[in-house]
């Protein structure tokens, strides 16, 4: 049996909190219109310098609240965890055309998203869905996929939607959604496909080894910032042979989304790049159905891109342009951030130089029942559940699960593997055998069909940005063994008493044992103190 502690995110879903007052401009003077019919929350920064010129200079008329430490002192165990409040402040700036962003991406939240999802950070929307339906089906439900948004949320009409498709293609292309659909000039892909983002299971690093505390960018993930769908659209390389192929030279494909990002003062739309020979192996589809549905607007609506096996941060949502380049993009989304950076590497050194790119993600995988700190009552064997996933193509071939640390490992069974795919996770089971009572230390690991495997602790993968927590996951449990007979003996007197067990922390209310049986016992263990 688990006796397992509930999970110590609340389950509530909150309003929305109040966003604090600052100076506004005047509230007839729109400074930024929509960039076109049909699509709103979308401002075009891009193609305008002049225009995102004149919006950092009014973000550089405010002062925006701090940072928020979230690292160095307790995490805060509201719903949503951390707000978002500059982010909020820096839309209210601009004027009306953004300001209403935030209140209307929570509504689409609350609409399209279940519940009880953990609202890692309110604005830009940042959410997991609980521990236990994560890994209840292989494919997760899509009021369940976690989010991962860099702005708010937009809302384009389908019969508005087009794709501009240039740079460095022989014949630069619009594409409207039904283009794109038409099975004459398109075949379809459907593939099943993982998407993780490289913050999943961030929270450890932060809780052992703190690093840079952007609200935004290191928002505290737990193990749910992973989900796997069948996604249906079409192969990007089809696409671009469609647009008379690549010009000589062309080595990366750009991808813009349309919602608005701020990075240090400065306001983009969200760009970043894939290389060519990504795109060469079909293993980027443009996107319009989710599961069998379409899109959610929260997870692109109407069309985003789908980079198999690859950080989340590549699968840009709500497509506005498609750019073939020499280089990889040096927007920065792709120049500064999602890098990765020695150990050695931080607040006194760090350089965008210094850090790679992150792209395929690793080999790694998550306990996700039972919890950290739960209490778990069995009759010699604890049953762990979780998925495990490597991108790059590759796939999860066993998964090994320890109950003293690391020292002994115990095989899932092969039939407790889901199916294998070549760019999804696998969901995992076993029953493992404990004797041990007490506190215990449970750990999992993948090895992939590369035999790559994951690093044994969090130090081994600790980064000054905080990504890709990729080292075996490590939980402590309370162990009751209920097959020792002095354990089920306690444990059935407590029934009797009426007494409950949890939690375990909290002192008995009875006597360990009566006189007459710690004077018997005494007598057997010879007594506290030596006879000579």
């Amino acid at each position: 049996m688990l006796d397992n502690k509930t999970d110590a995110l609340p389950q509530h879903q909150p309003e929305l909190p109040t966003r604090p007052q600052l100076p506004m401009p005047k509230s007839d003077q729109v400074y930024f219109a929509e960039e076109q019919k049909g699509w709103h929350g979308y401002v075009e920064w891009e193609k305008y310098p002049d225009k995102a010129k004149r919006a950092a200079e009014i973000l550089s008329q405010h002062k925006f609240a701090g940072v928020p430490e979230f690292q160095l002192k307790p995490l805060s165990s509201t719903n949503p965890r951390l707000e978002g409040v500059r982010w909020k402040q820096y839309h209210a700036a601009l004027g009306p055309t953004l300001e209403n962003l935030p209140n209307e991406s929570w509504d689409i939240v609350k609409e399209e998203k279940a519940e009880d999802m953990i609202h890692v950070l309110d604005f830009p929307y940042n959410g997991e869905p609980p521990r236990d339906r994560l890994v209840g089906t292989t494919l997760t439900r899509n009021e369940d996929h976690f989010v991962r948004n860099h702005g708010g949320i937009p809302v384009i009409d389908e019969n508005e939607y087009c794709l501009d498709i240039g740079g460095m293609v022989n014949n630069p292309t619009r594409l409207t959604l039904k283009d794109l659909k038409n099975e004459n000039l398109f075949p379809r892909q459907t593939a099943v496909v993982t998407i993780q983002c490289s913050g999943t299971r961030r929270i450890e690093q932060i809780q052992e080894y703190p690093g840079d505390g952007d609200e935004l960018i290191n928002a505290p993930w737990g193990e749910g910032a992973i989900g796997t769908a069948r996604w249906t659209g079409v192969s990007l390389k089809k696409v671009l042979k469609h647009c008379g192929g690549l010009k000589e030279g062309a080595g990366h494909i750009e991808f813009m989304g349309v919602d608005t990002y701020f990075k240090k003062g400065q306001v983009y739309n969200y760009v970043v790049s894939v290389p060519w020979r990504k795109v060469r192996v079909h293993e980027v589809m443009l996107a319009w159905e989710m599961n069998g549905k379409p899109l959610p607007k929260i997870h692109g609506y109407p069309l985003r891109a789908v980079v198999f096996g690859y950080i989340g941060a590549r699968s840009v949502k709500w497509l506005a342009r498609i750019t073939a380049i020499p280089h990889p993009s040096t927007a920065p989304v792709q120049k500064k951030e999602y890098l990765y950076y020695t150990p050695q590497a931080g607040k006194h050194n760090a350089s965008y130089s210094s850090g790679f790119s992150i792209q395929d993600m690793p080999v790694a995988s998550a306990i996700i029942s039972p919890i950290d700190k739960a209490v778990i009552i069995h009759d010699g064997a604890i049953k762990m559940r979780g998925w495990a996933y490597s991108g790059g193509g590759h796939w999860p071939e066993r998964v090994e699960v320890s109950g003293d640390g690391g020292s002994v490992w115990y095989e899932t069974p092969y039939e407790k593997l889901s199916q294998k795919y070549f760019h999804a996770w696998r969901l995992w089971e076993i029953d493992l055998p404990v004797d041990a009572e007490g506190w215990l230390e449970l750990v999992a690991r993948c090895w992939d069909n590369a035999l790559n495997t994951q690093p044994t602790y969090v130090r081994s993968t600790w980064n000054w940005d905080l990504h890709v927590t990729s080292s075996c996951h490590r939980i402590k449990v309370f162990s009751v063994n209920r097959s020792r007979p002095a354990t089920a003996k306690r444990l059935k007197r407590l029934e009797q008493e009426g007494i409950d067990f949890h939690p375990v922390t909290k002192p008995l209310e009875i006597d360990l044992e009566s006189d007459d049986e710690y004077e018997t016992e005494m007598q057997r263990r010879g007594g506290r103190e030596p006879e000579e």
